[in-house]
């Protein structure tokens, strides 16, 4: 088969430069900062009712793909993390630290994935926000499927343009923060700051692997 001309060819490779620069120049997508602590946990509502709705259709590991990046920029992960740990974080490696930050957002990830399961008729609605000593305190409930409302707090805090979630109190008063530092204390005590880490990937991997429980 005969090849093209060159002059051709050239105006082809000029034409396939002219696309990959436009592409390269072409604004990629961002998520705006909320303005509020209120519109934070009401972003990640939507996102909760979006997954729930097609909860069986993706599976459990299939929630987890899309709750987890939602669950990173919308907890304050790393203090959260910190304040779970609790003195022990002091004498941690940075690389400890890094990897106990991530394991505790694969664990938070798919905690969410498992309670948010599937969608009958539950509602979750911001009910109104008030300053808190450090932030905010976000109120909402979670309306189940047969009525019952369920109270749930978030208290945030300002994070350059963000707010984050730096806790989450169900019913007003049970703390994530503290349930996670009892649980993460036997397991610093027992088995150290690397049984920490290891700990947090395996509760990760074995939540997304077992079936959903409905909220």
């Amino acid at each position: 088969m005969s090849q093209p001309p060159l002059s051709i060819m050239r105006a082809r490779r000029a034409a396939a430069l002219a696309v990959v620069m436009a592409l390269a120049i072409l604004p990629q997508p961002t998520f705006a900062a909320p303005a509020s602590g209120s519109q934070t946990v009401q972003g990640l509502y939507d996102t909760l009712l979006s997954t729930m709705k097609n909860g069986r259709a993706l599976g459990q590991s299939g929630r987890f793909v899309q709750l987890e990046p939602v669950v990173r920029r919308t907890f304050d992960i790393a203090t959260m993390a910190r304040l779970s740990v609790g003195p022990v974080w002091a004498t941690m490696s940075e690389t400890q630290r890094q990897q106990v930050i991530d394991g505790f957002a694969r664990y938070i990830s798919a905690i969410y994935a498992d309670r948010f399961d599937s969608y009958a008729g539950q509602k979750l609605q911001v009910t109104d926000e008030q300053p808190a000593a450090a932030g905010v305190m976000v109120h909402s409930q979670i309306v189940k499927a047969n009525g019952e409302p369920v109270r749930v707090d978030y208290l945030m805090r300002k994070n350059g343009d963000s707010w984050l979630i730096s806790d989450v109190y169900l019913d007003g008063a049970i703390s994530e923060v503290a349930t996670r530092r009892s649980e993460f204390a036997a397991i610093l005590r027992n088995e150290g700051i690397d049984g920490l880490i290891a700990a947090l990937n395996r509760k990760a991997d074995a939540l997304t692997s077992t079936s959903a429980k409905a909220f």
